[in-house]
């Protein structure tokens, strides 16, 4: 029995808890782009490259590890926040992509991950992982997805829609994807990955509203006080998922092994 016939499962339940730390990453990954990009005056490349070599590390140690680590696996999902929002900025307005193009490169990108992922022969699931190739795909489609959400978010800013409406809009969408999740038979992996990708939207145009100059439709509160209220948002929730993980053992993912045969 070889380590990648193992399940890894490193991955948390998939609760209302997950989703509220989702969006306080995808929002602090906002404000805090936009804080490299005013505060540090890093352009939208070099931002990129920073948060890329971030999560390449974060990410390395992340499938290396044998269990769940809370800050460790919110970290990378950070990481992956900062870097979509820079390398979303960057394709568009750097190398003058335009938010269309560039929100299409994205979607094939991560439609080539996902098939990719299928022809593997392993599970789709997002909370179980069978192999380290496998986690290294869900952290791949994580990734992109989050640059693909900030793309899609400035598109909606593009085409007139204002900060405060773009989050009701996306709101109101995320609201009824997770009604389908419960009423309907529809692939929990399929409404997953919808989720996923609208909250980052929804986490950068809540930022955008929060840091924006009033003329633009925001409420210009800056991007220091937003990104340390948030980041600490995210740090007081992963110190309770610790502590609750603590107290209850049993809510630990554990790494099993299994059989190595194709799943459906």
């Amino acid at each position: 029995m070889t380590n990648e016939s193992s399940i890894i499962n490193k991955l948390p339940l998939i609760t209302l808890g997950f989703w509220v730390l989702k969006i306080a990453a995808t929002t602090l990954g906002e404000t805090g782009a936009d804080f490299f990009k005013e505060d540090l005056e890093l352009t939208y490349m070099q931002s990129s490259m920073l948060m890329i070599g971030c999560f390449l590390v974060l990410a390395s140690i992340q499938i290396a590890v044998k269990k769940y680590v809370p800050f460790l696996f919110w970290a990378v999902i950070l990481s992956t926040s900062v870097y979509g929002t820079a390398m979303a900025d960057c394709l568009s307005r750097q190398m003058k992509l335009g938010y269309y193009w560039t929100t299409l490169i994205l979607v094939s990108v991560l439609a080539v991950i996902f098939i990719f992922w299928r022809i593997t022969g392993s599970t789709m699931s997002v909370t179980d992982i069978r192999t380290r190739k496998v986690e290294a795909l869900y952290w791949l489609a994580i990734l992109f997805s989050n640059t693909l959400g900030t793309a899609v978010g400035d598109s909606l800013d593009e085409v007139g829609v204002g900060f405060r409406q773009s989050v009701i809009l996306i709101g109101g969408i995320i609201a009824l994807v997770a009604v389908l999740a419960y009423v309907t038979k529809i692939s929990r992996v399929l409404l997953f990955w919808i989720a996923f990708v609208l909250t980052r939207p929804f986490g950068a145009t809540s930022g955008d509203w929060l840091t924006k100059p009033v003329e633009k439709g925001g409420l210009n509160i800056g991007t220091a006080w937003p990104s340390g209220t948030l980041l600490a948002i995210l740090v007081i929730g992963v110190i309770w998922v610790m502590i609750k993980l603590r107290r209850q053992p049993a809510l630990q993912p554990a790494a099993v092994e299994v059989e190595e045969t194709p799943a459906i």
